[in-house]
């Protein structure tokens, strides 16, 4: 393996899959990890007595995800199935999400932290509802890359004309929506057509495989080198602060450090770092990884920061940079992802965690719903309940160091909790937020805004 190779194994790709129902979500992940060597032998042999009781003469490689009861005796998807697998090449970690309507949170859910999207499509029924609404979600969350991928050619005679009217108007629908870089394969999940191995059956086809370039597609977090985000434009550094490190030992009696994972940019030793929401200000004396003082780190390392000067820093302050500071706010507009089955309604009190710092906040309005479709928007809907995506728009008790999620998709989203159990509402990204001139409130609980 060349140093290039060697360097390239260390990085890792989340990407998820989506499309309609029997698409061949299911078996275009198991056809990828039972080609690429990645099934134990223990898996497979459970797979093969499951398909013989089933009354299937071949392994249904679908099974190798689809991991629920209900799964298997519907043969769909219904939650998301996560898979590690890796090549000599790359890692990889795989969100196969579900394709019914009713279970849109399930692939929002999979998608917001993946860094390329697959999109089935069957090649005899072509681009339909459900594909213009995950092409949707893809351009709502930002994903980088979409792979659409054509199958079931074999069922069609693998005719180029097919594949070429298919991708025609789904890349020109996906490009409408804004998402940036769009692939099209025509594959067989089923026999295997351009999944890992090139097909004999469409020479007309001289692009990659789908594991050829899930193996090369750009990888923005990549641990050997700081890159670039996509369009080239460096991201600013963010430092959520996840523990506060003080040993006090012989050895080290003033030790004091903050530790978390850089969320976006690079961090450097004698940088000038604006703690918020403080505002106090420093330096950074010194950067620790994983035992060892580095002159610099990058996302999305672990590290431990020192400063300069001591400053009361806790869990859920946020270091950056003096020079590139995000906007400080009570007033929050964002869309989010309805994943609970209680609605979400104006005036709700919730808790919103953003990184690590989690806040008391309440609803003030959601003046629309979208529709997934056409992504045209229906106006004072009142409530959001699951499934539903829309704006809304939230007051925080306390201000909020929030990048737009166009800008950072780590920065830019939160949670939205009931305070009473725990329990996760909504999945948001922040928009654009308002300017905090609002005067403080206090609600009937004593709740102050």
């Amino acid at each position: 393996m060349s140093i290039s190779e060697q360097a390239a194994a260390t990085t890792l790709l989340r990407f998820a899959t989506a499309g309609s129902v029997d698409d061949g979500k299911s078996t275009l992940v198991g056809r990828l990890l039972h080609d690429s060597k990645s099934v134990l032998t223990d898996q497979l042999e459970a797979v093969e007595a499951a398909s013989i009781k089933r009354g299937q003469d071949a392994p249904d490689l679908a099974l190798l995800t689809d991991g629920l009861r209900a799964e298997r005796e519907q043969g769909i998807t219904i939650d998301v199935a996560y898979r590690y697998f890796a090549t000599a090449r790359r890692r990889f970690i795989l969100a196969d999400t579900p394709g019914h309507v009713q279970y849109t949170r399930n692939m929002v859910t999979g998608a917001s932290t993946a860094e390329l999207a697959v999109v089935l499509v069957d090649a005899r029924n072509g681009v339909v509802e459900q594909t213009r609404r995950h092409a949707a979600v893809a351009a709502l969350l930002r994903v980088p890359h979409v792979v659409l991928a054509v199958n079931k050619m074999d069922l069609v005679d693998y005719q180029e004309p097919v594949f070429a009217a298919i991708a025609e108007e789904f890349t020109a629908y996906a490009a409408s929506l804004g998402v940036p870089e769009i692939t099209a394969i025509p594959i067989s999940a089923l026999a295997g057509d351009n999944v890992v191995e090139p097909s004999a059956h469409m020479d007309w086809y001289g692009g990659p495989t789908v594991l050829e370039h899930l193996e090369t597609v750009p990888v923005s977090h990549d641990l050997t080198i700081p890159r670039l985000p996509l369009g080239g434009a460096p991201s600013p550094a963010r430092f959520p602060v996840q523990y506060v490190i003080r040993p006090q030992t012989a050895e080290y009696p003033d030790y004091r450090g903050y530790a978390g994972q850089i969320a976006s940019g690079v961090l450097r030793v004698g940088e000038a770092v604006t703690v918020l929401p403080s505002g106090r200000t420093s330096t950074i004396e010194a950067i620790d990884a994983l035992g060892h003082s580095v002159d610099i780190a990058w996302a999305p390392q672990s590290v431990t920061v020192r400063l300069a000067d001591d400053i009361d820093i806790s869990r859920g302050d946020l270091i950056a940079p003096s020079a590139s500071l995000p906007a400080a706010t009570q007033d929050v507009e964002a869309t989010v992802c309805h994943v609970a089955d209680q609605p979400l309604t104006v005036g709700q009190r919730v808790l919103l965690k953003h990184t690590t710092r989690t806040v008391k906040a309440i609803v003030k309005d959601i003046p629309s719903r979208l529709t997934l479709d056409d992504l045209s928007q229906h106006p004072t809907p009142g409530r959001l309940v699951a499934n539903d995506i829309g704006r809304v728009l939230v007051r925080t008790a306390e201000p909020l160091a929030l990048d737009a999620y166009a800008d950072s998709r780590r920065t830019g989203s939160f949670l939205l909790i009931e305070p009473a159990d725990g329990t996760t509402l909504a999945a948001g990204m922040a928009g654009h937020s308002f300017a905090a001139e609002a005067e403080p409130v206090q609600d009937d609980e004593g709740w102050d805004f």
